[in-house]
């Protein structure tokens, strides 16, 4: 079993993504967080100009991957779950490929169809359907590579019913995701060949929504993932990147969960973890020894129950949205509130990105959001804020409460902000 895995873990292809592309979920560095600058501070009154609408990315809410002129999603056609290549300056749709059936199951009101976006690496794409289809694509050719199905080949076990929404990591000759099961919470692949190279038997809790988090502490590449064990209740986990066993590992809830699905936020030895549906945040920080001291107080652990919008880091805070305190800053130190604000910008559920010292908030009625970085308040600081010129068709129930949303995140890839909601892929021009 021959693997390379640098010091510095080395994600994706390293020094060879081009400045302003967003090769995978998050962006280059998983984070959310943007070195594009010369972005407008200020946006006409109807939003920044669009480029394009591209309208037939059909069902899911994967977000989108950038490079090299092309933008790579996730979608539907008919009964398929398909990755979708586009041009990014143009909206024009270029090649599908395969990867599974649709997501979906008898009384699924909340949208069908693919979470996860797809993941670039060199010459070729990794993509992870809601039903455990992990598909290889040669980018040059078009064509599949290798496949495997994370419940039929590793046991893999969902915490709830809503289906895989992962996004796959690369590290070096590795691709990595999270079956869950009592095999192994995750699984480490040759990315050439698709074979195993180990699976982390340590951690047999079932998976989460969320992805993988590289880090490197202590001068040590580890992974961190989330998971769920019942009835115990939710961890933070984190594993050697060359073996797969458990390095250190943190409760972040006691008890039953919906849904798990934020990625972790790194910041030298402190880990950020947060989680909805009931959860809470804490930030873990990590000493030479993997011993775990949690920075929060009770008080603090409640302030941050993100469901799946994500949260960012900018100089030292946490800005994201919270399921019952709207919009929140947090210090990812001591867990103290520099505002919360729930009137400004109202959505039940928002994601984010930062940018040029600014948030680009999205909320899931489809309204976009332009808003200073800064934890000086007492609320948040909107700039500007347009609405999605259509929103998709989404199924009526007698509940309408009980109906997909805008949940997808926005990316900001040299200079354009792309948006989807569901069917809809909007490009928008937002450099100064």
């Amino acid at each position: 079993m021959k693997r390379l895995v640098a010091l510095g873990l080395m994600v994706l292809f390293g020094s060879t993504v081009a400045a302003g592309d967003w090769p995978q979920w998050r962006g280059p560095k998983r984070d959310g967080v943007s070195t594009e600058t010369g972005l407008l501070k200020e946006w006409p009154k109807d939003g920044p100009k669009l480029v394009w609408t591209y309208p037939d990315a059909g069902l899911g809410f994967s977000a989108v991957a950038i490079r090299d002129g092309l933008l790579y999603t996730l979608g539907t056609r008919k009964e398929d779950e398909v990755v979708l290549v586009v041009d990014a300056a143009t909206g024009k749709e270029l090649w599908t490929a395969k990867i599974g059936p649709i997501y979906t199951f008898q009384g699924n009101v909340w949208g069908d169809g693919p979470r996860g976006t797809p993941t670039l690496d060199g010459d070729r794409l990794y993509a992870l359907g809601a039903q455990g289809d992990l598909v290889t694509i040669d980018l040059t050719k078009k064509a599949e590579i290798w496949r495997k199905n994370l419940i039929k080949d590793f046991g893999g076990v969902m915490m709830t019913e809503w289906g895989y929404s992962e996004s796959p990591l690369v590290v070096d000759d590795m691709v990595l995701v999270t079956p869950g099961g009592m095999k192994g919470l995750v699984v480490a692949l040759d990315k050439t060949t698709g074979a195993l190279l180990w699976q982390s038997s340590d951690v047999a809790h079932k998976a989460p929504y969320s992805s993988i988090m590289p880090a490197t502490i202590h001068g040590v590449p580890q992974l961190l993932q989330l998971s769920f064990q019942e009835p115990t209740g939710g961890f933070v986990n984190s594993l050697d990147a060359k073996t797969g066993k458990l390095l250190w590992q943190a409760p972040i809830f006691k008890g039953s969960n919906y849904a798990i699905c934020p990625t972790p936020i790194v910041k030298d030895n402190l880990v950020y973890v947060t989680a909805g549906y009931g959860g809470g945040c804490h930030t873990f920080e990590i000493d030479d020894k993997f011993k775990v001291k949690d920075l929060f107080g009770k008080a603090a652990q409640k302030k941050v129950k993100n469901t799946h919008g994500g949260v960012v880091l900018v100089d030292g805070k946490i800005y994201g949205h919270s399921e019952r305190n709207g919009w929140v800053c947090q210090d990812i130190k001591t867990g103290a509130m520099d505002w919360e604000d729930n009137t400004t910008y109202e959505t039940k559920s928002g994601s984010i990105l930062a940018a040029d010292g600014m948030l680009y908030l999205y909320g899931e009625e489809g309204n976009v959001a332009l808003a200073k970085a800064t934890p000086e308040g007492p609320t948040l600081n909107v700039v500007s804020e347009f609405k999605l010129p259509q929103l998709s068709k989404y199924p009526k129930t007698r509940d309408t409460s009980r109906q997909s949303k805008a949940w997808s995140h926005p990316v900001i890839a040299n200079g354009k902000l792309f948006v989807r909601d569901c069917e809809f892929i909007y490009c928008y021009d937002v450099k100064k």
